[in-house]
């Protein structure tokens, strides 16, 4: 099974598909299937193509994916760990031509490796990065999440939510939208666990 991506109409997936062909000429393997996404960025992990060639993994269609690069499969680290943690789950072989990497070899397997402790690595170093900078941003005085909502507005909320069975879409409008709908739901919901619990 063959996987190609151009990333826009004008370009040619012609070095992809002669090259892909011709090795899986040289490596004895069956194409079964071509797969190719045209005009189509690599950041998305939904694509046509790449979500039949997915499709028919999970349908055991095939033994044997077959990329040029890896960038041409997936852009991300996330993105391609996921796809070879898929495969190996579901004993398919993964070849990347151009990065030289077969994953039902000893050197393939080490890489997968490698790259899921990189992915890890990278989950960590953007957590670390997004909690220094809320510390940051707290220590200069920055109030860290939703702002609260006037005393007026809560008030009116309460009210309606305690004395009519007005529904929260209907509520929202009374308050002519000045406070966001997902914020009066909490409060509707609030006030009348309170009366249901009392």
């Amino acid at each position: 099974m063959l996987y190609m991506r151009v990333s826009t109409a004008d370009q040619k997936p012609d070095l992809q598909v002669d090259n892909l062909r011709d090795y899986a000429k040289r490596a004895d393997l069956k194409i079964v299937h071509e797969y190719l996404d045209v005009a189509v960025s690599g950041r998305k992990e939904s694509r046509p193509q790449l979500n039949a060639l997915m499709k028919a993994a999970r349908n055991r269609e095939f033994d044997c994916v077959l990329v040029w690069k890896f960038d041409r499969f997936a852009r991300s680290t996330k993105h391609l760990l996921s796809a070879l943690e898929e495969f190996n789950h579901l004993s398919i072989r993964f070849i990347s031509v151009q990065d030289q990497i077969d994953t039902s070899s000893p050197m393939g397997k080490a890489m997968f490796t490698i790259i899921g402790a990189m992915a890890e690595l990278e989950s960590s170093l953007i957590s670390e990065r997004v909690t220094a900078g809320m510390k940051a941003a707290k220590a200069r005085g920055k109030q860290m999440g939703r702002p609260p909502i006037p005393k007026r507005w809560r008030a009116k909320a309460e009210e309606l939510a305690a004395t009519t069975n007005l529904s929260i879409s209907k509520i929202h409008e009374e308050m002519g939208g000045k406070v966001s709908r997902s914020v009066v739901g909490e409060i509707v919901k609030q006030v009348r666990d309170r009366q249901a619990a009392a």
